[in-house]
């Protein structure tokens, strides 16, 4: 029987499924990118921006929360308006159907990353030690996935996982051990 912790991951991997499924994946993916793109103007242009409150605004992180704030928010409100203009041509095309079809696999995907992001950061925590997490029936899956994310961090942030499982197979990685031995 499953814990838990399984039925938080199947929620976490269902919602984030059925929205991809509910939004497409022209929408989904066109998400993400303003996300992106908001969160890089912000930073980018949030101090130049901070600037034209000089004479308005006190102190100057304020001038900064504000800029950025303005800034952020006012790019996701334009991405909101393009997000819409595509999914009337993605409509008016008749894709919807295939649009939400390969939006649930990116849901899915989307899913199994946020888990394995979470499970990462936990990680770093005694949390995994615990009975209920060693229970788990999912959690050791990614567990293995969070530590081929954790592969990518330095030795120094690494060696504070604790994890049990051992890392996602080698074909995943890149590293299969026959052509490390120079086989091929």
């Amino acid at each position: 029987m499953s814990n838990g912790a399984d039925i938080a991951v199947l929620a976490v991997l269902m919602l984030s499924a059925l929205f991809g499924l509910w939004r497409g994946l022209a929408v989904e993916v066109l998400s993400l990118l303003i996300w992106l793109a908001a969160f890089w103007l912000a930073f980018r242009f949030g101090q130049p921006v901070s600037t034209l409150f000089e004479d308005r605004i006190e102190p100057p992180s304020a001038r900064y929360f504000i800029a950025f704030g303005v800034l952020f928010i006012g790019a996701l409100l334009v991405g909101a308006v393009l997000t819409w203009l595509v999914a009337k041509l993605v409509q008016a095309t008749g894709l919807t159907g295939t649009d939400r079809m390969l939006g649930l696999l990116f849901g899915l995907a989307r899913g199994v990353v946020l888990v394995s992001v979470v499970v990462l950061l936990l990680g770093f925590t005694p949390i995994p030690q615990d009975d209920w997490w060693q229970r788990s029936r999912l959690l050791p899956t990614f567990e293995r996935y969070a530590l081929w994310l954790g592969s990518r961090l330095p030795d120094s942030v690494r060696e504070h996982l604790n994890f049990q499982a051992e890392p996602v197979p080698e074909v995943v990685t890149g590293r299969h051990p026959a052509t490390q031995a120079g086989m091929t």
